[in-house]
């Protein structure tokens, strides 16, 4: 039986899940059915416009997918981690996610296209900001591996073999905070529109402030020294 994921861990998890999906709602009703928080129907689309040589739609899809890249590359350069651990920049790559959406917000509803780009940056930015805990593989604007992995260890399950528990447990909560989202996110989107985006963005910023409170009384608690023997990144 595996250990107990720290509370911050699921509740973190659920809460990123969550902005995701009201994000991406956001962006399937009013982006042209074009998704933000990953990128592969955006990819497929941007095949199919190259192939019927519409250029236009074509670079404005690229730049959708190479926002996104280049949000991922902010995550890195702030956080500098692939393990999700206390200690790392969440706080700031949280409360720069929030920025991104609300300017966003503001662009889209000028009617401006770069509002695309910064929400796509946004979901890059977050989904970058952790890859793994304790070897579960952590994502929070895409579901379609958490399913395929759900599907896999179900099979395992039916012939008898163990099963990651920690892992199912973490794939469920992630996956319902996404479609709760989404279903928020379209109900706000088809009340006022892009404003919608205002909600997951203050939601990002409250998250980087209960981070800093939370990471504040961990460190008073135990020190600078943290879970899994990894030391805190004061920098």
């Amino acid at each position: 039986m595996t250990a107990r994921l720290p509370p911050w861990v699921e509740t973190g998890g659920v809460a990123l899940a969550f902005i995701a999906g009201s994000v991406n709602a956001v962006g399937f009703l009013g982006f042209k059915h074009q998704a933000v928080s990953h990128l592969t129907g955006t990819s497929t689309i941007l095949g199919t416009t190259l192939a019927q040589a519409d250029f236009a739609t074509s670079w404005h899809l690229l730049l959708i997918l190479l926002f996104f890249v280049l949000g991922a590359v902010t995550s890195g350069l702030i956080i500098r981690d692939a393990h999700l651990r206390l200690g790392r920049r969440y706080g700031v790559a949280l409360l720069l996610e929030s920025l991104l959406l609300l300017l966003a917000m503001v662009l889209l509803n000028s009617g401006s296209d770069a509002g695309h780009y910064l929400a796509s940056a946004a979901c890059g930015l977050q989904n970058a900001m952790a890859s793994t805990y304790s070897g579960a593989v952590i994502r929070t604007t895409h579901v379609s591996g958490m399913f395929t992995d759900l599907g896999i260890y179900l099979g395992q399950a039916l012939r008898g073999l163990p099963v990651d528990s920690r892992r199912v447990k973490l794939y469920l909560f992630l996956l319902s905070g996404f479609i709760v989202g989404g279903t928020v996110g379209a109900a706000a989107y088809l009340r006022w529109g892009y404003s919608a985006l205002a909600a997951p963005a203050a939601m990002a910023a409250f998250l980087s402030l209960c981070y800093w409170i939370y990471r504040h009384r961990q460190s008073r608690q135990t020190g600078p020294v943290i879970g899994h023997g990894q030391q805190d990144d004061r920098r």
